[in-house]
């Protein structure tokens, strides 16, 4: 039978079976949605928040003037202090710390099951990011940057076996606070990359599925989910007040670029973007986020975004950019340069089939090489559709914002955030995995065509 029509039935299947639970969940709310959270020795998880003194000033020394103190960001289960000692939703979020926040989430999900054998996936709290510190930044430990991990795997095959071995580990996902591609140096390359591991590409992990800030280019092992902004709302009527805020915000100014200011040596679309803010003052609003200033600071960049109507979000040294969710949160429409940037990253959080209707796509060549200008092209864009554009970005908002821990049963009630439709993906992505694999077709349980569909 030829491959697509392989992959058709096992869709089908999933459907069938979703469709099936779904009839059933008056019976059964948790047909389907049932996790096991995995118990992991402290060395994998919370002893390594109690380093935060001797690791995580490493990580950023540039920004050590402008950010909070590092074990201040352990606030509020890794959320950071409070921006103000009277702000009830804006924290000085350090994204270095999305793995314990994320943990801390799950853990008040229902449906989470103590017998791993009745379970849907498995969940596997490790907080990989904080344990590739060392390995990233002590230059003595470069050529050991391999071993990432490999503690963890040595546990997980040690310690009640059957769990990984009954599904080989296609149930299992855990998150990296990070870009997949920090983590997916191959284990025996030589030299050593700088600042690079080689987690997601340890044999023991390959059936895993990772939730990372920024996926690979044929993301079948991990899927992207937004980068934590500092918005994190405990109700709907903060919610409702910010999102109010937004709508109504008097916006003077063309576009706006938050980012690095730095000239680069090679004409870019970054160099591009500067060079001509640089001439059209009138329209354009630059703000300097260099060495870390924007890292703990959103007054500095949410303000101006509030006063914009469109947001530049140029890839960097990778395609995505927190200030893409910023953007969104704000109502200031983004503006891509290209698909890596957001499209083909966000499936779960963003519909592709729906970023016309909130974002403008301005090929990136024909500014660098082409002569086309940004501000032109965008003061071409009728008012209304400049609205209609920010009400469609403000109607995301909502799924790409995490909610704080312990947030009222209305605001849970009133949709899903970015961790839940983090989690919903992760088990539409499983569910069809295990079919594939008890069907007897391997061969599609790496099918990406589940990515992005929603059940």
């Amino acid at each position: 039978m030829p491959n697509f029509l392989l992959l058709l039935l096992v869709v089908l299947r999933a459907v069938a079976a979703v469709t099936g639970e779904a009839a059933g969940d008056a019976a059964d709310p948790c047909a389907g949605r049932r996790i096991h959270i995995r118990t992991l020795p402290p060395q994998f998880n919370t002893h390594l928040l109690r380093h935060c003194d001797a690791s995580f000033p490493l990580a950023d020394p540039s920004a050590a003037a402008t950010s909070a103190p590092s074990c201040e960001s352990l606030a509020n289960h890794g959320l950071g202090p409070r921006t103000h000692p009277r702000s009830h939703s804006w924290y000085r979020t350090d994204a270095r710390l999305f793995e314990p926040f994320f943990h801390h989430r799950l853990l008040e999900r229902d449906c989470l099951v103590a017998d791993p054998a009745i379970a849907d996936a498995v969940f596997v709290p490790y907080y990989a990011g904080l344990d590739s510190l060392p390995y990233v930044l002590d230059p003595s430990l470069l050529n050991s940057s391999a071993l990432h991990g490999a503690s963890l795997a040595q546990f997980l095959a040690g310690d009640s076996p059957q769990i990984l071995s009954r599904r080989h580990g296609h149930d299992h996902f855990m998150v990296l606070a990070g870009s997949a591609w920090d983590h997916s140096q191959p284990p025996h390359s030589e030299p050593r990359l700088w600042g690079t591991t080689s987690l997601v590409r340890l044999p023991e992990f390959e059936n895993f599925t990772f939730l990372a800030f920024e996926s690979r280019s044929w993301p079948w092992q991990e899927h992207a989910i937004p980068h934590p902004t500092s918005f994190h709302p405990a109700s709907l009527q903060r919610l409702d007040a910010w999102l109010a805020r937004a709508r109504s915000s008097r916006r003077t100014t063309l576009m706006l670029y938050a980012g690095g200011v730095s000239r680069p040596s090679r004409p870019n679309i970054r160099g591009s973007i500067l060079a001509e803010c640089a001439n059209r003052t009138d329209a354009c609003v630059v703000v300097d986020c260099s060495a870390g200033k924007c890292s703990h600071d959103p007054v500095r960049y949410m303000r101006p975004m509030l006063g914009a109507k469109f947001c530049l979000e140029p890839p960097g040294d990778t395609p995505t950019r927190r200030s893409t969710f910023d953007a969104i949160l704000a109502g200031c429409v983004p503006v891509f340069f290209e698909d890596a940037a957001a499209r083909r990253q966000y499936g779960w959080h963003l519909p592709p089939g729906r970023y016309d209707e909130f974002s403008v796509h301005i090929q990136k060549e024909t500014v660098v090489l082409g002569g086309v200008k940004i501000a032109e092209t965008l003061a071409a864009v009728p008012d209304a559709e400049v609205r209609r554009m920010r009400e469609r970005a403000l109607e995301m908002a909502p799924r790409v914002l995490y909610r704080r821990h312990g947030s009222t049963t209305e605001l849970r009630e009133a949709g899903k955030d970015a961790v839940d439709l983090a989690v919903d993906g992760a088990l539409r992505r499983i569910r069809r995995r295990v079919l594939a694999l008890d069907e007897g077709q391997p061969e599609m349980i790496y099918a990406r065509e589940d990515d992005n569909v929603e059940m």
